[in-house]
């Protein structure tokens, strides 16, 4: 059985139509303890995801993704040059982890916070709870489907 996820994203930063581009996509730069043990430990491949453009107007969430590869070392936190390095962190310890995704779903109308937030279906979606930062979080089965289909 799947699980369920929201992933947040900057569509400045890497949208869904750049998904939708590349295909299957690494899920990397995370830096937040508590969203790297998900990506480490929990998720697995074939879990669903619900795409969330955040920092943008109006906040919504644009489609669903598959997870195509469980967690493995973010090899970004190597990389001096990439956008996102952690020098504490090396190959032979790794400090962050990344998963791989493939979109699966774009919604023809996104499912803006404003519906979600009215939907007696989604009055306890973790997303939608005060000072809810993080970039990866989990999604019940009945929230994922009631998002799947507001977004048509």
């Amino acid at each position: 059985m799947p699980k369920y996820w929201l992933f947040k994203s900057e569509p400045n930063a890497y949208s869904y139509d750049d998904l939708v581009k590349d295909g299957v996509a690494e899920w990397d730069g995370v830096r937040n303890f508590q969203a790297r043990n998900t990506l480490r430990d929990d998720i697995k491949k074939g879990d669903k995801v619900l795409f969330y453009h955040s920092s943008v107007d109006p906040l919504s969430i644009v489609g669903t993704a598959v997870v195509t590869r469980e967690g493995y070392p973010d090899h970004t936190a190597w990389d001096s040059k990439s956008d996102h390095p952690d020098p504490k962190s090396t190959k032979s310890n790794p400090i962050w982890y990344m998963v791989d995704i493939k979109a699966e779903k774009r919604f023809k109308s996104p499912v803006t916070v404003e519906m979600m937030r009215s939907s007696a279906a989604l009055k306890n979606m973790v997303v939608l709870k005060r000072g809810m930062r993080l970039s990866v979080q989990p999604v019940t089965k009945e929230e994922f489907e009631a998002v799947v289909r507001m977004g048509g």
